[in-house]
């Protein structure tokens, strides 16, 4: 050490392990990354932020978005909604009827895992077509990565879903129906859906299976997996929950590797490809033990909470809108668990849990937006209490509902019907979302004004609903089409139906400049330009 200076001190390894393994340590990509969405969420929130109408295009097809990626021409072109400008990712010639994407998912790598393929470690977009293949194509490009053949004529698969996000997915088909013929005939159709189940990058076979009503009941309506429960839904409005990892490892007959050769029932071929494609391998031949059942209108069921709670609606018309918060343990209704906003609407009021992990729950109606959270009720730990955390209320200050009004003349006129909660008239919500990465509460309302609707999407603080930021919705909203809103970082996306299958998709982007955008933000000076690109015109 130099004369007069203290030698450095070693640090204190042990202490260094100790919080990198509880998730504490100042160069881990996952802090930089929190503390840029903190940044960006205070800039996002600056009241001289302001978010513009940069682009605006029209379609004859549906229109889909996923992490900053617009598909469009049933994702055969790949528009960024990063840049200013439209650019196009890419654009691939139009497909065949027979080449129609029924349903997609967005792949992204996951952390801390070796993959065998450097093309696994960039975002990719597993696709399921008509034809029953199963295509994993470059969410950059388009360019083919993997293709699976599922199935031939005997089951059409048409959805895919999530078992657990970004690990393991469930290829779905639509129910089987016999021909008409045949069932006047009176041949009784036993399997009414197929399921195949895959671990994700790489992608690998784990099993396909038939839901069979010989097994599960006659009254099967539908089918779902999803956090390894195998979810049966029923015409009387029953749900049965089974154990799917038990039932897989209990019914396996046999495993297979994709792109293996396979004798399976006298047929010789390769696992995946055509004309074979996937070995029905999980054979149920015996109903699996029950892990939970209950009975719900419209088969609406709902698990989640601290500690673990469900949600339902009690079985009879009378009591649509009415939700009951009971005990995955015992049943037991909660404290205050039954929640009933007592709407008068069109539309009904739904409820689910918070996507932000919390337990919490949002149930939302016209006018109001409830956070409700579980506690322990005083004097007794064993019963559970549902509380308000906070509510958010609708800006209905200028709305007169009176029944008597008194025009100009002096003339008394009373009013024979009463405005609806959800009359356009009055501020309304449409759409409730969250935003992981900044923790941001999203709302959009509506506001019939003249002949026009107007939206505005709020930001809100997620842990107590204040808000921080309004960002108004420039083109007109029909309360009558198809509506959906996205906003994802520094983007906001409004994708709309119109009638005749026409979709209209709106990108909003963020932009700090302050006098001179505020300038050009209003309705009446925006100037239209128009651009052609990959051939397709953009506002």
């Amino acid at each position: 050490a130099t004369a007069g200076r203290a030698a450095p001190r070693a640090p204190n390894v042990c202490r260094l392990l100790a919080r990198r393994a509880h998730g504490f340590y100042a160069r881990d990509a996952g802090v930089a990354h929190r503390r840029n969405m903190g940044l960006l969420r205070t800039i996002i929130c600056q009241e001289s932020t302001k978010f513009k109408n940069v682009w605006t295009t029209h379609s004859a097809s549906p229109i889909a978005y996923e992490r900053g990626r617009i598909y469009l021409d049933n994702y055969q072109c790949c528009i960024s909604s990063i840049a200013q400008e439209p650019r196009i990712r890419y654009q691939k010639p139009k497909c065949s009827k027979s080449e129609k994407i029924e349903d997609a998912l967005l792949l992204e790598c996951p952390l801390g895992e070796v993959l065998p393929d450097p093309s696994d470690y960039k975002p990719s977009l597993i696709v399921l077509t008509v034809q029953n293949w199963l295509l994993r194509l470059s969410a950059d490009s388009g360019e083919i990565l993997e293709k699976v053949y599922l199935a031939g004529s005997c089951c059409k698969f048409r959805y895919l879903s999530w078992d657990t996000p970004q690990e393991v997915m469930v290829v779905k088909s639509a129910q089987n129906k016999l021909p008409a013929a045949a069932r006047q005939a009176g041949v009784q159709q036993s399997v009414l859906f197929h399921l195949a189940v895959f671990q994700v990058l790489p992608l690998s076979f784990i099993g396909m299976l038939e839901i069979n009503k010989k097994i599960f009941g006659s009254s099967v309506t539908d089918v779902a997996v999803s956090n390894g429960i195998l979810i049966v839904m029923h015409s009387m409005g029953l749900v049965r929950l089974y154990n799917f990892q038990a039932i897989s490892e209990q019914f396996m007959e046999q495993s297979f590797d994709l792109g293996c050769e396979f004798n399976w029932n006298g047929e010789v071929g390769v696992v995946g490809k055509y004309p074979f494609g996937l070995p029905c391998n999980i054979k149920i031949t015996d109903t699996p033990p029950l892990l939970f059942e209950a009975s719900s209108l419209e088969n609406a069921f709902q698990i989640g909470g601290y500690p673990w709670h469900y949600i339902i609606t009690p079985n009879k018309k009378k009591h649509k809108g009415v939700f009951y918060i009971c005990s995955l343990k015992d049943n037991a209704l909660a404290k205050n668990g039954i929640q009933d906003m007592k709407c008068c609407s069109l539309e009904p009021d739904w409820i689910y849990f918070h996507p932000d992990m919390s337990g919490r729950i949002i149930h939302v109606g016209p006018n109001l937006i409830k956070v409700l959270k579980f506690k322990e009720v005083e004097n007794n730990t064993d019963q559970i209490e549902i509380a308000e955390d906070f509510i958010i209320v609708a800006n209905r200050e200028n709305c007169v509902n009176s029944s008597v009004t008194v025009t100009a003349s002096g003339r008394v006129v009373k009013k024979r019907v009463n405005l609806l909660d959800d009359d356009p008239e009055q501020e309304t919500f449409k759409i409730v979302d969250y935003e992981d990465e900044l923790d941001l509460l999203s709302t959009v309302a509506v506001t019939e004004i003249g002949a026009d609707g107007r939206a505005h999407l709020d930001l809100r603080c997620n842990e107590h609903g204040i808000l921080l930021k309004s960002i108004p919705l420039l083109e007109s909203w029909d309360v009558t089409y198809s509506h959906e809103v996205y906003f994802d970082r520094d983007i906001v996306l409004h994708i709309e139906q119109k009638p005749n299958r026409r979709f209209s998709c709106y990108v909003y982007q963020m932009v700090c400049d302050t006098a001179k955008e505020d300038e050009c933000s209003g309705r009446e000076k925006t100037e239209r330009v128009f651009c052609k690109k990959g051939g397709r015109i953009f506002e």
